[in-house]
């Protein structure tokens, strides 16, 4: 697996939101592109944070007006990232390290360009290797 790189696996063109979009907003967007995160942006388009579905059970448990909550009140700021060319071997050793599922693609500039999730990491192993028990 050290010949496969991020670049592969991510899933491109990742969807984004701005610090001041309503997690409602967030949470229809994700509902219809059947995905569990987005990224959270800036006007230039640089990575601010990440919101995900974990982050909506601290939404859904506070019972504020979800309506009316900008992401920025959720989104995770203390983001990992990774680059196109990272191992996948690498990078799924530092998503079990960090406990999480979702590691956004960046470029030199820290625009998104993708983003890498344990589901394409399982995919791909998968694909790659029989299942268990055979």
């Amino acid at each position: 697996m050290d010949d496969v790189f991020v670049a592969q696996l991510m899933t491109s063109d990742p969807k984004t939101v701005s610090p001041d979009t309503l997690v409602e907003d967030a949470a229809n967007m994700m509902l219809e592109a059947g995905i569990g995160s987005v990224l959270v942006v800036d006007d230039d388009d640089s990575l601010e944070g990440i919101l995900t579905t974990t982050d909506f059970v601290k939404i859904v448990a506070e019972r504020k007006p979800k309506d009316q909550t900008p992401v920025s009140e959720y989104m995770s700021t203390d983001v990992l990232t990774t680059d196109a060319q990272e191992p996948i071997e690498q990078v799924a050793d530092r998503l079990i390290e960090a406990g999480i599922h979702h590691l956004p693609v960046v470029g030199d500039d820290g625009v998104p360009m993708g983003i890498i999730t344990t589901t394409d990491l399982a995919a791909y192993v998968s694909s790659v290797r029989n299942p268990s028990p055979a």
